[in-house]
């Protein structure tokens, strides 16, 4: 790939805006990521906007309207929960094309509370006939296929919140800031079995945006000192399989564009030194522990027994609190959690920072029974002079 790095990346506090529009949101990250590396709207040479609520509303061009209108080209990109990391993807394509030498990835959601509603289905309903493929459910099922296997226990799915729950403390962008002990969270009001209500994300409302430049560019502004390398950017869909008819396959999607990943990067798993990754259930975190590589098949649970995941402990995972802890505004997810891996590698990351912090992962899987799904993973590396 390319020389490719972010030079610019933050988020607003997530929470609920109800008196905001979803441009609005849009324009405060955007101003926030530019103010990051001192560039204006008018150095911007291509804007990619991820949105899935209003996606036919054209938000790129209403968030144009309210940050300056350039004439530049706008792309608006919607792709489940992979829709923040889809338009960081696209601006960095667009760089590595040669269409452009510095482009705006922007990714926004206003959303309600409660459950997101499942996808539409064509032929026969199967909803409430032979299951559920409301999001819940389905990583309920991903949840007791991980315990039939291998003997994972609904203490250590628990320990997922608590530990994500506690990283939140220390995270002011996050939306919940409060611990919750493992009594609590596995005594909480059970949603699916084995996720108890605090084993689940929280929708709300967010926006976050980067800036990512071509070496060319970077070289020519003075913006190296904290310009965070993009080592890797792979994508994945389901390939076919049969089981695919009946629910979503998360974990080939992750296991294939993680592969992608690692070969592009010239790593491997055991080289990263922070990990951002879907945990939009406590049982999706666990899962993707071994899709991702840290660590071997069955091995996910005696790895958050001993804390490894933890901050502070071999390979800390959703120090920003997680969505379920920072919250899982869908189109935002992605770019946030460029964010937060941006801010570890240039020890910017406050009280929560991972030390000597070089390679950082971020993964955001998301799709719908009968749908499919779309997976994206990035690898980011430190500034080049830290």
């Amino acid at each position: 790939m390319k020389d490719i790095f972010v030079v610019g990346a933050d988020m607003i506090k997530f929470g609920r805006f109800p008196e905001k529009s979803v441009p609005e949101l849009a324009a405060e990250a955007t101003r926030l990521a530019l103010d990051d590396c001192g560039l204006a709207i008018s150095d911007i040479q291509a804007l990619y906007c991820g949105n899935i609520y209003e996606s036919h509303m054209m938000v790129g061009q209403r968030l144009m309207r309210e940050i300056g209108m350039t004439g530049i080209p706008v792309v608006n990109v919607a792709n489940a929960c992979a829709t923040g990391a889809t338009a960081f993807r696209e601006a960095l394509l667009a760089i590595a094309s040669g269409s452009c030498d510095i482009a705006l990835a922007v990714g926004v959601e206003q959303m309600g509370k409660g459950l997101l509603g499942s996808a539409q289905e064509y032929g026969f309903r199967s909803e409430g006939v032979i299951g559920s493929d409301t999001t819940p459910a389905m990583f309920a099922l991903v949840g007791s296929e991980h315990q039939r296997l291998y003997g994972t226990t609904f203490a250590q799915f628990a320990k997922v919140a608590v530990k994500n729950h506690k990283h939140a403390t220390l995270n002011p962008k996050a939306m919940y800031r409060l611990e919750t002990p493992l009594e609590q969270v596995m005594a909480a009001e059970m949603i699916a079995y084995p996720n108890t209500k605090l084993m689940c994300s929280a929708n709300v409302d967010g926006a976050a945006a980067a800036i990512l430049a071509s070496r060319a560019a970077v070289e020519r502004l003075g913006l190296g000192r904290r310009a965070v390398r993009v080592r890797a950017s792979a994508m994945s869909s389901d390939p076919y399989d049969t089981l695919d008819l009946a629910t979503t396959d998360f974990s080939t999607a992750t296991r294939l564009a993680a592969a992608a990943a690692y070969e592009q990067a010239g790593l491997g798993p055991e080289e990263l030194d922070l990990v951002e990754l879907h945990d939009c259930f406590a049982t999706a975190e666990l899962v993707h522990y071994e899709n991702l590589g840290l660590c071997g098949p069955g091995e996910a649970g005696s790895l958050i027994d001993r804390g490894e995941t933890a901050l502070g402990g071999r390979l800390p995972v959703n120090v920003s609190g997680g969505l379920l802890s920072k919250g899982h505004p869908l189109g935002a997810t992605g770019i946030a959690n460029i964010c937060e891996i941006a801010a570890h590698l240039r020890g910017e990351a406050g009280a929560r920072q991972v030390a000597q912090a070089r390679f950082g992962l971020t993964h955001v899987v998301g799709g719908a029974q009968q749908v499919g799904s779309a997976c994206a993973i990035h690898i980011l590396e430190r500034p080049e002079n830290q």
